[in-house]
């Protein structure tokens, strides 16, 4: 199958920096790079159209990079708790989606998207994870998630105490099929 020539608008993780061109399969330009304003299609006017306004690009990429940092500063070290249903085993009735965790940091004060949070597996434990969110292209920080059944089990957590089912004590046993105890 034939490749598609593109030029980079930003910096796409495992592909390529603003401004190369590259070539990638028609599927991935048509369905990703292409509809979010990734990448334009490498023809001779967006070529020229590409080196008239690169300055401008730049500069642009260069404001929103060092935004996305000043707020990678100020919320380093982040950790959300997210309380979920979840077996006596520690599996969780469901899972811990991006969604989910884009929510819990907006709660925590950090606004991001969905599509912001680079989870390549839904969570479905109990426990600490860390989850990679990229503010932009070039800035990507870690956001720590706390999910528990119970507030008090999130800070156990925290603590770094294991968290295990707590075993119910088992019941004294009497004499079976009507044997006598027998003093030692």
């Amino acid at each position: 199958m034939a490749q598609v020539e593109l030029i980079l608008l930003q910096r796409v993780e495992k592909l390529g920096q603003m401004g190369e061109i590259v070539k990638v399969k028609p599927g991935y330009a048509r369905n990703f790079l292409l509809p979010q304003s990734k990448a334009v299609r490498a023809t001779k006017a967006n070529r020229e159209r590409f080196e008239r306004e690169r300055v401008q690009l730049e500069a642009q990429n260069i404001k929103r990079r060092d935004e996305a940092e000043r707020v990678a500063e100020r919320v380093q070290g982040l950790s959300i708790t997210l309380i979920r249903q979840a077996s006596d085993a520690g599996a969780l009735y469901g899972s811990v989606s991006s969604r989910d965790i884009s929510d819990g940091c907006t709660a925590a004060g950090l606004g991001i998207e969905r599509a912001q949070v680079l989870l390549v597996h839904p969570i479905k434990s109990l426990g600490i994870s860390s989850v990679r969110v990229a503010l932009h292209p070039e800035v990507v920080i870690d956001v720590k998630v706390n999910v528990a059944r119970s507030v008090e089990e999130a800070e156990k957590q925290a603590r770094g105490e294991a968290i295990a089912a707590e075993p119910d004590e088992k019941p004294e046993l009497g004499p079976l099929f009507g044997e006598e105890e027998t003093a030692a």
